[in-house]
């Protein structure tokens, strides 16, 4: 199924018309930039109790939005469908942590990576088994974001007993009480969670390599890439980039470790 889905997505990303105006026109000519996110994933892109879009995600959306002349227009998404979402045009960009992997490099451009983090382990405090690499959890249940990059990364591991949700805080609470053995989730996110969480986990073993996250649209706008690659560009050379990234997690993300 999950091949089946990518080729659908694939095929509707590469059927472009051979007339089809350069994004950056669409979009100046709108005065809107139309930004997918998925809206469950604090630090990076959530709702507040009053039902206003914060995060990481949102800030740099709105910088990046300001810095091309635009008001940016927000519309969530799940994340199992999030990329299906964009191959039918129903916005513009996706600014939800999108890994850059070679699979979506096919189907879709993609920006200048704008964060990079590391796949984490997360753990019950009284968890006495170490997890140094995913093939310590084969005959155990491992809890990743459905449709994510984690997600792949586990099921190409035999053996784990894969649990797949919608929303990180899910994962957490069935964590916590013994649904799951472990959590594999972005290292930023997680130490995110594990600042304001009360429940009983921890941080566990880093098990993977370094991800660059990107801005995905679709292929066949030159000028638009251009002029988002500035635009982040600009914002890395200024320091509100920077400044985004302090904010939320108190070191600089944007830069490769």
């Amino acid at each position: 199924m999950l091949k089946r889905h990518f080729l659908i997505v694939l095929a509707a990303a590469l059927a472009l018309p051979a007339t089809a105006a350069d994004l950056l026109a669409t979009v100046k000519a709108r005065g809107t930039l139309k930004v997918a996110l998925e809206g469950t994933y604090p630090p990076f892109n959530y709702k507040e109790k009053n039902g206003a879009l914060a995060g990481y995600d949102v800030d740099v959306a709105r910088l990046l939005a300001s810095k091309l002349g635009l008001k940016v227009e927000f519309v969530s998404s799940e994340w199992a469908s999030i990329l299906a979402g964009l191959a039918a045009n129903k916005y513009d960009v996706i600014i939800s942590q999108v890994g850059i992997n070679p699979k979506r490099e096919q189907a879709f451009d993609f920006s200048q990576p704008y964060i990079y983090s590391m796949p984490q382990l997360i753990v019950r405090n009284n968890d006495t088994a170490s997890y140094k690499a995913l093939t310590d959890l084969k005959g155990k249940k491992l809890g990743v974001g459905q449709g994510s990059v984690y997600e792949q990364q586990a099921r190409a591991v035999p053996g784990i007993d894969v649990r797949s949700y919608a929303a990180a805080p899910d994962t957490m609470a069935d964590l916590a009480s013994g649904r799951i053995d472990a959590a594999l989730n972005d290292s930023l996110m997680s130490a995110y969670l594990l600042k304001i969480s009360k429940l009983p986990i921890k941080a566990g073993a880093q098990v993977g390599a370094v991800e660059r996250m990107g801005i995905p649209f679709k292929k066949g706008n030159p000028g638009f890439k251009q002029a988002l690659n500035k635009a982040l560009s600009d914002a890395a050379a200024d320091g509100s980039l920077k400044a985004i990234s302090v904010k939320w997690f108190g070191v600089d993300v944007s830069k490769a470790p």
